[in-house]
């Protein structure tokens, strides 16, 4: 069983997507951020960080203790490796997909992420960090539509951990200031994984965690 730490962030969705993918029995922890729970003890035992996601899985490979990971990236390439399911398996295949997940890790998210603040949260509207950040979001959706002009998937297989890593991101592209018109090899794929049923289920838990305000 997987306990999974989580908000409805698009690195909360991510985990959520690939345990319904992978048809991993879990149990949901809401961290309402909002309300500062990731800053609780018990909470900071597992994730130190005081970020969401995290997971502990009781059942691990090894079959010792309980496991505990924290950064939504290692428990992906976690669960990928405990499942053998989403990340190939050949030298070529699993490199291609682990830099599409640390690109999105070290890019993608960043730079949506400061533009998430900036543009819609920050208290001050700074004109040159909005610019700044909606830019540099433009250039790597452009980035992944040139990946995705002739890939159904962003590692250039199969569906994988880079896809999950990346989607959730692109959820909020309105928030982004980006039209995803302009990237229409990312729309095609986005559309596609919008519909897939385990995807549909996992965003479903926003209903049932975070449901919005009447």
């Amino acid at each position: 069983m997987i306990d999974l730490y989580y908000w409805t962030t698009p690195n909360g969705h991510k985990i959520s997507i690939f345990l319904e993918e992978a048809g991993l029995p879990y149990n949901v922890y809401p961290i309402n951020i909002s309300q500062n729970d990731q800053f609780k003890p018990e909470f900071l035992k597992i994730s130190p960080n005081n970020k969401i996601p995290a997971i502990v899985d009781h059942e691990p490979a090894d079959g010792g203790a309980a496991l505990s990971l924290f950064e939504s990236g290692a428990i992906l390439l976690y669960l990928a490796e405990k499942t053998g399911k989403f990340l190939p398996k050949d030298l070529r295949g699993r490199q291609q997909t682990l830099q599409w997940l640390f690109w999105q890790m070290g890019g993608l998210g960043p730079m949506a992420g400061q533009n998430h603040h900036f543009s819609q949260f920050a208290p001050e509207k700074i004109p040159y960090a909005i610019k700044r950040y909606i830019d540099e979001t433009a250039r790597l959706y452009g980035v992944l539509d040139k990946q995705l002009a002739n890939n159904d998937f962003v590692a250039g297989g199969e569906y994988s951990i880079a896809d999950m890593a990346i989607y959730p991101w692109i959820v909020s592209h309105k928030w982004q200031s980006q039209n995803l018109e302009d990237f229409p090899n990312v729309l095609r794929w986005f559309n596609h994984i919008q519909n897939r049923p385990a995807t549909v289920k996992a965003y479903a838990l926003v209903g049932k965690v975070n449901p919005p305000k009447p």
